[in-house]
């Protein structure tokens, strides 16, 4: 049995990973709709030609062809959709942030609690990277002992020449914290084994864009849970130079040993991507993550077939969306 999807706005190019691994699954997909005509638009019908745009969003809502939705809208418009997608009866999968408001994230809660439905919030930073697969396979082996901290940074590219007007505006992008910085806190919750968490310390800035004072560039965060810290930086400060849009990497220390994750490039060498390096008791290695694959996505098609939560707990997602949340209310002074 396939799963056969849905597809809720294309704003956000996470929507190309997205679809094209569940494609990769054995699912299916035939219509797709978005609001307005966003950047990724022509790109997306190049890479996808053979599916049909539909005008009206209800066409996949009420299909009960189609068992799961993915919603890759502005950041602002996602819960309302998600919420209008499994109150229709479909699961859900959505580009991060999977809301942004903490009245969102309740209204997801309890839209999940009455319909029981699946909302899934896609942290591509830990789901499409082979090289998280294998550390996590070599934490979960004991590598490296217990982990008692993850320093996740998160820098970007600007790239201010393809992005959209909602791009700049704080209500509709959640704040820094709350859209890159979700992926470094699910990180730390998943590493750490913890299922609750603190906000230490937050804080978002915008030094380089008085042009458009409601963005933020720069954001950084602490964590503390009975298990173990963190540390987040997530920033739009990634030179041109770079091969790619950002040098995200990923230290997790334990008690016998640490790893150290260089995801999409590595610096004074030709461009190479999902680089890990081991050190314990007797090991100084650089791992080959080539074959470590992309668990997230079969794994949920078969929670959608069986009901489980195999691909990720639904607590987890909730509570790396609230810390994300809480963050940027902390940085911003509105907690």
């Amino acid at each position: 049995m396939t799963l056969k999807l849905g597809v809720l706005g294309i704003d956000h190019g996470h929507i190309f990973g997205m679809l094209n691994n569940m494609i990769a699954e054995g699912c299916t997909c035939e219509h797709w709709w978005t609001k307005g005509t966003p950047v990724t638009e022509k790109k997306f019908v190049e890479v996808f030609d053979t599916l049909d745009k539909v005008s009206d969003r209800s066409a996949i809502v009420e299909d009960d062809s189609i068992d799961m939705v993915l919603i890759s809208a502005i950041p602002e418009d996602r819960a309302a959709l998600a919420i209008k997608a499994m109150e229709a009866g479909r699961d859900v999968m959505v580009d991060k942030p999977g809301c942004t408001t903490l009245d969102q994230l309740a209204a997801i809660r309890d839209c999940v609690a009455r319909t029981g439905r699946i909302w899934t919030v896609n942290f591509s930073e830990r789901f499409e990277v082979p090289a998280v697969t294998r550390a996590d396979e070599l934490v979960q082996a004991g590598a490296i002992g217990r982990v008692i901290q993850t320093v996740g940074l998160g820098p970007h590219k600007q790239n201010l020449q393809t992005r959209p007007d909602w791009f700049f505006r704080r209500a509709a992008f959640g704040g820094i914290l709350c859209d890159i910085g979700s992926h470094q806190i699910d990180q730390f919750l998943h590493f750490t084994g913890s299922t609750d968490a603190t906000v230490a310390h937050a804080l978002v800035e915008n030094t380089t864009m008085p042009d458009h004072p409601e963005f933020q560039d720069f954001g950084e965060i602490v964590l503390r849970s009975p298990q173990g810290h963190g540390y987040i930086r997530v920033d739009w400060f990634t030179p041109d130079g770079l091969p790619t849009w950002g040098d995200g990497r990923l230290f997790i220390q334990g008690t016998e040993g640490q790893i150290e994750l260089r995801k999409y490039t590595d610096i004074g060498r030709p461009h190479v991507t999902n680089s890990l390096f081991l050190v314990n008791g007797d090991k100084n290695d650089l791992i080959d993550c080539a074959s470590a694959g992309l668990p997230y996505f079969a794994r949920l098609v078969a929670d959608v077939q069986n009901r489980t939560e195999t691909a990720v707990p639904q607590a987890h997602t909730f509570k790396a969306t609230e810390l994300a949340l809480q963050a940027q209310a902390m940085a911003e002074g509105t907690a």
